[in-house]
């Protein structure tokens, strides 16, 4: 009974309809974070500057360099609390309480105009349909602290992960980063060569910026909380291009399955959560969905994997 009891403090459940609506306003506080650090740091290919990270507490933009300075956001889900911290020991708070997406935004930028940091944003979301700009959004006003803190648990526990996995790969390959023009969680593998031009077609997202994203051949997998084309928690992996075969290709564990409307593997996160192994039920779906997109892609594995037993061990460094 009490290791059930961890695993569901660990890996708790996360039913998508019961906040759909916190979601959506979480959603957006996130993109308006997100668009900060966008608009004041250097482009990094595949927009990998643009992302958000995990902490010990909830989410984090790193720091921003500004002026002769630098701050940075941190969104604390333990609290509930957006923090402000500056280079210079000037702070800013922005409570995560229900409020309208509208009040959040005039509150952070109003904090920002406080500690003497100027920025701009694009102000409507990102790859969201029919868009509200956010100093006009008076819908958007859940906020379910206990669901926001599950959703945040649920990504810290798959990162462990994910990082392991990202660990086998020596070619290139993306950090274990946040999305929040999504709301994933992902990491994605490169094969080193050129990928045909995308078709685009993201909404609310400019073709030239999904172009550049993947201008190369890879296979990305992350976690996703759900949304209106699939409204439950869920673990996906793609190729791009998708090799002829893959969406035939045998993956594990039994419960993963080819979505056709979406495109990529599925594995529903309330299989994953009551697997005696959570762990092991990603790692095998992140293992077989990259082994099966390489192996039809034909990838040079040999040049982009460790071999049996050429990974260091941190621990043999201590």
């Amino acid at each position: 009974m009490k290791s059930e009891h961890r695993r569901s403090e660990s890996w708790p459940e996360l039913p998508y309809g019961e906040w759909k609506d916190t979601c959506a306003t979480f959603h957006m506080w996130l993109q308006i974070v997100g668009k900060v650090r966008t608009a004041l740091v250097p482009w990094t290919n595949h927009q990998w500057h643009v992302t958000l990270h995990l902490t010990s507490r909830g989410f984090t933009t790193r720091p921003i360099f500004y002026d002769a300075g630098a701050f940075q956001l941190d969104v604390d889900v333990v609290d509930h609390v957006l923090k402000i911290s500056t280079s210079s020991g000037r702070e800013g708070r922005v409570v995560l309480e229900p409020r309208t997406v509208a009040d959040f935004y005039h509150a952070l930028m109003g904090e920002l105009e406080r500690l003497g940091i100027a920025v701009r944003i694009h102000g409507l979301p990102n790859e969201v349909a029919d868009p509200l700009p956010f100093a006009d959004n008076e819908r958007d006003r859940s906020y379910d602290g206990e669901y926001v803190n599950r959703f945040w648990r649920v990504l810290l526990r798959s990162a462990g992960v994910f990082d392991e996995f990202r660990g086998d790969f020596i070619g290139k390959c993306s950090p274990v980063h946040f999305f929040w023009g999504a709301m994933d969680l992902a990491v994605t593998r490169f094969s080193g060569r050129r990928a045909p031009e995308h078709p685009g077609g993201i909404p609310n997202l400019p073709d030239w910026i999904t172009r550049e994203a993947y201008s190369h051949e890879v296979t990305s997998a992350g976690f996703w909380p759900g949304g209106d084309s699939y409204p439950h928690p869920m673990y996906y992996s793609y190729a791009y291009p998708s090799p002829e075969g893959f969406a035939g290709a045998e993956v594990g564990p039994a419960s993963a399955k080819w979505h056709g409307d979406l495109s990529e593997f599925v594995l529903p996160y309330d299989d994953v959560r009551k697997a005696a192994s959570p762990e092991q039920e990603v790692r095998t779906f992140l293992q077989s969905t990259y082994e099966a997109a390489a192996n039809l892609g034909q990838w040079d594995r040999g040049a982009l994997e460790w071999g049996p037993g050429q990974r260091p061990s941190a621990r043999g460094l201590r």
